[in-house]
């Protein structure tokens, strides 16, 4: 007990300097921030910081939950070569033994400044220590990696003057203003904390720098960073496509929210496949070819219209819980079906009306969530609100067992959700309403910079009333809580379409396929598997509980080997089904588990199996919903 008065007091004394320090702020005083990323090839940044000080204790915390990121994953575990010093002397400090991101030291007599420095050391690969920001030819700065800031602070508060150094003959791009530039330095202008962590900065020797609203204000770009010269190269026709997406927000908001917009773009087969929102810019990475890929270009048509989407929701309108005042404090999911799954369904629609995707391919898209959610035995345990509260455990969890487990569901399955609202609404209205009313009069408003404005599950429900009366409290409650049967696919079938399935296969399915190399028969014999020249190596990524494959006792993480006999490949396991269907003889795989190797049969005849919407004759409000708003940009 004594110990913990201790502790007590000891943090009493702690927010009194740090009151202090914050005052010495508001003189105009910013704590400057300076980061070398010349070896950035190598996996390290350096970054040096000059705080303003007083004599006494002070405690600096090192950011934990990242906006955005919706949980406590800021990557302090490969933060090293810590130092305070004052007068070029060091001084000790000591981690907290309970809060890890939060160092505590002991400012000296006649002190006005402190320095400290640090390295990060980014992962290799992604893993449960983070993901990779840069490669041999491609940096991304997220500024929260490389930041220390007083501890029960305001971040709003909090005002930094960063400056940056890059690799000899790179460009850069960010939304921080720029106040000056020297060869390969740059020094931005004074903004808080919280503006300086919304901000990264991409760069990169294989750099491109495309307009997307010639002419207007305010001025939209799209900024390609690469790993190699073709890589960076953007077509005409995909410039025209994203210059219609910026068009067509403009039609569903009426505002922005923000002075200017860049969409940072990593192409790279180093960087893991990723997209974080930001108010001004986004931070998206994608396979190197992703530009000269179709394949890859539709499998990640939506990642740059939804991440665009989050400037409003999620940025400027944020859930309550999520509108932290620093980066200590935890941060609750339960509203993640709005903040990221309305930002999922618009990210598809978005993608549709700019033209990223054709009608089919939208059908096709919505084919494959609507199947594998309403086939995930993980929902007669959990429901969707729960998968919203635990996201900051579910979006570190291993793929294997993620059909009973459950994901981050959240985002494709309230796609169904705001499909079905959007449905109502028009439905109600007779055509004249639909959900893009509910965005304009909720997100939309007078312009403005970037701000925060919260809201609360009233809220959206008071706002849906505004558009369209109905039992929208009701609606909303029974899906986030529902245990099925099934995924709620009432907007489909609302919109003139049910789920079916052929032996043809699916469109977005076969695309994921070749971007991720697995092999998907889910639907037939129940399971994933990583494809024999993947980085995998033919491991079972997941099986569907009741499956085929299930009840013959196959398990995620055992190594597909051979299918009747023959080494596997993703033809010769699909010959197999084909074959099954009119032979009538069991399948038999073999397969490897901790050294050992069994074989197992499988005694399935029904084929091959893929998803496809079915048009069912009634009027179609999917082609309604995803056609242009805006005029054509010419």
């Amino acid at each position: 007990m004594g110990r913990f008065a201790e502790r007590l007091s000891l943090l009493a004394v702690c927010a009194l300097a740090l009151c202090e320090v914050t005052g010495a702020q508001d003189s105009g005083k910013a704590i400057r921030l300076h980061v070398d990323l010349r070896q950035a090839p190598e996996r390290i940044y350096h970054a040096t910081m000059e705080f303003p000080a007083r004599p006494g204790p002070l405690t600096l915390v090192y950011p934990e939950w990242i906006p955005g990121e919706h949980g406590p994953t800021g990557p302090i575990t490969d933060v090293t070569g810590l130092h305070f010093r004052v007068d070029g002397k060091d001084i000790a400090w000591q981690r907290d033994d309970v809060d890890m991101y939060a160092f505590h030291m002991q400012v000296p007599e006649g002190a006005t400044e402190l320095d400290a420095t640090l390295d990060y050391l980014l992962p290799q690969e992604a893993g449960i220590q983070g993901v990779p920001d840069a490669t041999e030819k491609i940096a991304v700065l997220p500024w929260n990696v490389v930041v220390l800031y007083p501890q029960n602070t305001n971040t709003d508060d909090v005002e930094f003057r960063a400056s940056l150094q890059i690799p000899a003959g790179w460009k850069f791009a960010t939304a921080l203003p720029i106040e000056k530039e020297t060869g390969d330095e740059v020094d931005f202008g004074k903004v808080s904390l919280t503006t300086l962590v919304d901000s990264p900065v991409m760069a990169g020797e294989y750099f491109n720098t495309y307009d997307l609203s010639p002419g207007q204000k305010p001025e939209h770009r799209l900024d390609v960073a690469a790993d190699s010269a073709a890589a960076a190269q953007a077509t005409e026709e995909e410039v025209q496509d994203l210059r219609q997406l910026v068009a067509e927000t403009r039609a569903i908001f009426g505002a922005r929210h923000y002075r200017h917009y860049d969409f940072l773009l990593s192409l790279s087969d180093h960087l893991q496949i990723n997209g974080l929102e930001h108010h001004e810019s986004s931070d998206d990475r994608a396979p190197e070819r992703m530009l000269q890929s179709p394949e890859i270009m539709e499998t990640l048509a939506d990642l740059l219209p939804h991440e665009f989407f989050h400037s409003w929701n999620g940025k400027y309108r944020r859930p309550a819980g999520l509108a932290t005042r620093n980066y200590q404090e935890p941060m609750k999911g339960d509203l993640l079906w709005v903040y990221e799954g309305l930002t999922q369904y618009y990210g598809t629609i978005l993608a549709a009306r700019s033209g990223i995707w054709s009608p089919e391919q939208l059908r096709e898209n919505l084919a494959s969530v609507a199947a594998y959610l309403n086939y995930r035995p993980g929902r007669t345990w959990r429901d969707l609100e729960d998968t919203a509260i635990s996201a900051q455990l579910l979006y570190t969890a291993r793929k294997e067992g993620s059909s009973w487990r459950r994901g981050v569901d959240y985002y494709d399955e309230s796609t169904l959700i705001w499909l079905e609202a959007d449905t109502i609404i028009r439905r109600g209205t007779k055509g004249k309403k639909s959900l893009d009313d509910f965005c304009r009069l909720f997100y939309g408003g007078e312009s403005t910079p970037p701000k925060v404005v919260p809201y609360t599950f009233e809220d959206v429900v008071n706002t849906l009333n505004q558009v369209a009366p109905y039992d929208w409290k009701g609606f909303l409650q029974e899906r986030l809580t529902s245990h099925g049967p099934g995924a709620p696919l009432g907007g489909l079938e609302n919109s003139g379409w049910k789920l079916t399935f052929n032996d043809t296969m699916n469109e977005d399915q076969e695309a994921n396929e070749e971007v991720y190399q697995t092999t998907d028969v889910q639907y037939s014999l129940g399971f994933i598997a990583h494809d024999p020249d993947s980085g995998e190596s033919s491991k079972i990524e997941d099986v569907i509980p009741g499956s085929p494959a299930a009840l013959a006792g196959i398990a995620p993480d055992m190594e597909l080997v051979a299918v009747n006999g023959r080494e596997w490949s993703p033809e010769v396991l699909r010959e197999a089904i084909r074959r099954a269907k009119e032979s009538k003889d069991p399948i038999e795989l073999e397969l490897k588990n901790d050294g050992y190797y069994k074989i197992v049969k499988i005694d399935y005849h029904g084929g091959e199996r893929y998803p496809h919407l079915e048009a069912t004759g009634a009027p179609d409000l999917l082609d309604k919903i995803a056609s242009r708003k805006a005029p054509e940009v010419k």
